[in-house]
């Protein structure tokens, strides 16, 4: 990759578009382990208020993603002959996107840490306007991977510059936990605070230098070959709809992509959801009480430092070899956790932290994935040019499901495995302890209830994607043709 530099800030690309990571995780880390605490136990939301909002921003959250990328991309959809455009503009439109919609995502974090409205409206509210904002911002940072650069290597030397910058991003989960106190938030909210400013700052300051990088080169760039030509502007936006998932539904890759996808989604979410869990009942006493807020904390970082080596290891045997390793170290370890069962703490414990990272790590691999599934749509459709948005966007739709899919299978495989159901028998909000824990025999067979689902739910997971990943093709020889194929028409960094 050429390092371009703006004369104002002399900061490479690479480092630019690896910084927004960091402005975006400074703050979403803090509102993943925050946000539904402060409206449970300091707004006192109730309960039905709680699981209203919820569904509302489960119909927003599936939505927004192809929404948004049909309106960023549904330009590009078609061939033919009309008004002339150049390649390098789609990548400032979407910089330019990211100028308005960064700031204004740091500013709705704010909007969680202060009560301004009735508990239920404003969880609504904060949530809809925080998880449009994140959704411009990842599905653009996301397509300009694929905008940005073609070869596999200048893809994961970019992928890498926003790990690197994501481990910085994540020191802010440790800082908060020195100011977080549900009794007096004023330290909070003025750290929040210093977060949101860094965040907008950042925003603002690294896309206007991408933005300068590539409005300096734009006119050399298009000298070579990069004038494309937009589709018939009389065709109708549902004919271009249609059309669209007409020939995604012929890409094969594509559908067993999304369905490894959504088991990945499901797992990551279910380690999640149930990592607090696992902590109280598996390990409980036998670890100090700071230790879980460490390993938290740690399951937030590792993936960042991981993702680095994997990516070294992508440069080398390519992406798809690297995901196909990382579902079979997942079903040795979970293989061996299960024959040795649940008493062996400090086995279980560096389990229960393994398991999430390389969970994490798998998932942090998957825009690759999806930038060569945009060069093959890009190639077997003959578009002018590639709608990578669009195609991140539905590549979300399809996994999302995933999402709610995780609480919701893993409340009813504890129900089935303990007979404990944290909604019915608990005394208070998502209890995760069984009543009459005083009888040894109920924690015995609730805690080994727990074990089977730290350890089922990953061995299944594993085989089916084992199972899907051995059907998709977009690998060597395939994948060498496709870029070949690409990179004959557009390069750019």
């Amino acid at each position: 990759m050429h390092s371009h530099k703006t004369e104002l800030f002399s900061i490479p690309v690479d480092i630019a578009y690896g910084s927004l990571a960091l402005f975006q995780n400074i703050v979403h880390n803090v509102f993943l382990l925050y946000h539904v605490d402060i409206f449970v136990s300091v707004y006192k939301i109730d309960k039905t208020s709680f699981w209203i909002g919820e569904m509302i921003f489960l119909v927003w959250n599936s939505l927004n993603d192809p929404v948004f990328g049909w309106i960023s991309d549904k330009r590009y959809l078609s061939a033919g002959k009309g008004k002339s455009f150049s390649a390098s503009s789609i990548v400032l439109q979407r910089l330019e996107a990211l100028l308005w919609t960064g700031p204004l995502f740091a500013v709705s974090f704010m909007g969680f840490w202060v009560q301004w409205a009735y508990p239920g409206l404003q969880f609504v509210i904060c949530l809809c306007l925080y998880d449009g904002f994140l959704t411009m911002i990842d599905l653009h940072h996301a397509a300009l991977l694929a905008d940005l650069a073609i070869s596999a290597e200048t893809r994961t030397r970019l992928n890498s510059r926003a790990s690197m910058f994501s481990i910085l991003g994540s020191a802010s989960v440790f800082l908060s936990y020195a100011v977080w106190n549900k009794d007096n938030l004023r330290s909070f909210r003025i750290f929040c605070a210093i977060l949101t400013l860094v965040s907008l700052l950042g925003f603002l300051v690294m896309t206007r230098v991408l933005k300068q990088v590539f409005q300096k080169n734009m006119e050399k760039m298009d000298e070579v070959k990069n004038s494309l030509s937009l589709s018939n502007e009389g065709e109708s936006d549902k004919h271009k709809l249609k059309s669209f998932v007409g020939e995604l539904m012929t890409q094969t890759n594509f559908k067993w992509f999304a369905v490894m996808n959504l088991v990945q989604v499901f797992h990551c979410h279910f380690n999640s959801n149930f990592f607090p869990l696992f902590l109280e009942n598996l390990l409980g006493n036998a670890i100090s009480p700071g230790m879980g807020p460490f390993l938290i904390g740690i399951s937030f970082v590792a993936p960042h430092f991981n993702n680095l080596y994997f990516l070294s290891l992508c440069r080398k045997y390519g992406v798809y070899a690297v995901i196909r390793i990382l579902f079979c170290v997942k079903l040795a370890l979970s293989i061996v956790m299960f024959l040795a069962g649940p008493n062996y703490l400090w086995l279980l414990c560096f389990f229960i932290a393994s398991n999430r990272v390389f969970t994490e790590g798998t998932c942090k691999l998957l825009n690759l994935v999806i930038s060569d599934l945009v060069d093959e749509d890009y190639v077997l459709h003959h578009r002018n040019q590639a709608v990578s948005a669009l195609m991140f966007g539905t590549a979300a739709l399809l996994s999302k499901p995933g999402q709610t899919l995780a609480p919701l299978i893993g409340t009813w495989l504890l129900a089935q495995q303990t007979g404990h159901d944290i909604f019915q028998t608990g005394q208070e909000f998502s209890s995760i302890k069984p009543l009459h824990s005083s009888e040894g025999s109920v924690v015995s067979d609730y805690r080994q209830g727990c074990f089977n689902l730290l350890v089922y739910v990953p061995v299944v997971c594993a085989l089916t994607q084992l199972a899907v990943w051995s059907q998709f093709s977009l690998h060597g020889r395939r994948l060498q043709w496709v870029k070949s194929m690409r990179e004959g028409t557009t390069h750019y960094v």
